[in-house]
């Protein structure tokens, strides 16, 4: 692969001149891309440089899956990811297919210095899963769950979803932590945390991981696990994409009944304060084998505003009533949907709550108690509005998630009963400032009472913020850091460096 240093040129001049052609792997097939000249990119240190026709050409060659370049008929699905607030252009995508493809894609943009952003599911709130200029690594072609019953393990592909790995797992009794929306990407979900449905019972996504392999800065390929690379292993599980990308999940499966009685019950919007009050209450209470949450949501006009509680209850199902019980009795419910469900089914009821290309920004912290003063500064700063979708969400934690200690993994957050989000989506053409400001100035209002925040929801945080929300598992993350991408490849994420 040609490894010189390239000249500097503007980033328009060499987008505009990309245009594609396409040599397959029998020289028949269309598999790659390559410009006509070369193409302008920028480094991770905002720098711009040019990456010159053969070296794209050979990187190309080099992958089982295409280099797409502005131009290609594939190149803006490709780019976009779920939220439409962020409409960013990479200068190539390395749509990835296999390992090798990553190694090969990680060594191309380390040894030119370049931007790199990694996608899996494309559900990175903060847009951190593209980039203007660089590279997006582009995982979602790299997919496949492989179950092992006897082990209980599940063997999960970088780029793999969600959905996969329920459907995979859930054929053969087994479930493992696996998000609320099923077309999220594995590796993202995981990497920062992994909340999901059966996490109170089962433990947090990462908590179940118990080996990953992983292309690092270098482009090596390195498998970690409690036995090899031990502290990468604790790295990776609670510090995201720091260390490098994912190519490969093992996680542990537990034995589970494919039904579950889930649903919803819902209140009118005017019973906000009385039914937050009651999940305060309530949640102290529950077993860890039922996953509670809540939502008071606005759709545009304020037509049908309403809050819920949502439940997925896997325990046995002689205690259904008298644990579900309270809930359907509580107040004056407009609507009960609680019933028998099946798992997979209930995993994917979420997902056109997600809508793709609609504007989404949120705010979110931690909190140990839904206090009253929580309460009141959610209610009283609840504003819908004719032009968005507003809405505040509590998720679950506690069970099982918190009997692991704080430093076990890198995933400091045991303490929190929930996580608490307040978020905004509007749709394409929108102008989004009037909403974004609207999150940001309700947040403050919400903030002091939560202690820090989820990794992968990390968006315009100062640095310090961001240090500080690893809490005492910094200074080692920090290490591991500096051990395994010294020159920050890998910074478009809950990014781990020093502030001086």
């Amino acid at each position: 692969m040609d490894r010189r240093q390239f000249c500097r040129t503007t980033v328009a001049a060499g987008v505009a001149a990309a245009y594609p052609f396409f040599p397959g792997c029998d020289r028949n097939t269309p598999t790659a891309t390559q410009a006509d000249t070369s193409i302008a990119a920028v480094s991770f240190t905002g720098s711009e440089i040019e990456l010159e026709r053969a070296a794209i050409k050979e990187l190309g060659e080099s992958l089982s899956g295409p280099v797409l370049l502005s131009g290609h008929p594939s190149y803006d699905s490709a780019r976009k990811i779920w939220n439409g607030m962020h409409d960013k252009r990479p200068a190539l995508i390395a749509q990835c297919t296999s390992t090798d493809d990553v190694v090969n894609a990680v060594t191309f943009a380390s040894e030119r210095s370049l931007l790199v952003a990694v996608k899996g599911g494309g559900h990175s709130f903060s847009g951190k899963s593209t980039c203007d200029g660089g590279m997006q690594i582009d995982l979602s072609k790299f997919r496949g769950v492989r179950v092992d019953p006897r082990s209980r393990t599940a063997y999960v592909d970088g780029g793999s979803l969600l959905a996969e790995l329920d459907h995979e797992a859930m054929a053969q009794g087994l479930v493992t932590t696996a998000g609320t929306v099923s077309h999220t990407g594995v590796g993202g979900l995981t990497l920062g945390g992994g909340f999901g449905r059966v996490a109170r019972r089962f433990g947090l996504a990462l908590d179940n991981v118990t080996g990953v392999d992983i292309v690092t800065a270098d482009g090596q390929l390195r498998h970690a696990s409690a036995d090899e690379n031990s502290e990468l292993y604790w790295g990776v599980r609670g510090g995201g994409g720091n260390f490098g990308v994912v190519t490969s999940f093992e996680m542990s499966l537990h034995p589970m009944q494919r039904q579950i009685i889930g649903g919803d019950v819902i209140w009118p919007l005017s019973a906000a304060r009385d039914v937050m009050r009651f999940y305060s209450d309530y949640g102290k209470t529950i077993p860890d084998d039922l996953y509670l949450d809540l939502a008071m949501i606005a759709p545009p006009q304020n037509s049908d505003a309403i809050i819920m509680l949502h439940a997925c209850y896997s325990g046995p199902a002689d205690r259904t009533d008298k644990v579900l019980g309270p809930i359907g009795e509580f107040g004056k419910p407009i609507a009960n949907t609680i019933k028998p469900m099946d798992y997979v089914a209930i995993q994917s009821s979420w997902d056109d709550t997600d809508p793709r290309n609609d504007g989404e920004y949120l705010k979110s912290g931690f909190t140990s108690e839904i206090t009253d003063e929580l309460v009141d500064a959610l209610v009283d700063g609840f504003e819908p509005h004719p032009d968005r979708t507003t809405q505040v969400f509590f998720q679950c934690s506690g069970g099982a998630i918190a009997r692991v200690p704080a430093d076990a993994t890198a995933f400091a957050h045991r303490y929190a009963s929930h996580s608490v989000f307040t978020v905004v989506s509007w749709k394409p053409g929108v102008d989004r400032d009037p909403h974004v400001r609207y999150i940001r100035n309700y947040w403050n209002e919400v903030e002091p009472y939560t202690r820090g925040f989820y990794t992968n929801e990390v968006a315009d945080e100062a640095q310090t913020v961001v240090n500080a929300n690893y809490q005492g598992n910094f200074d080692r993350l920090l290490r591991i850091k500096e051990q395994y991408d010294p020159t920050n490849l890998f910074r478009l994420n809950a990014n781990i460096r020093r502030t001086a």
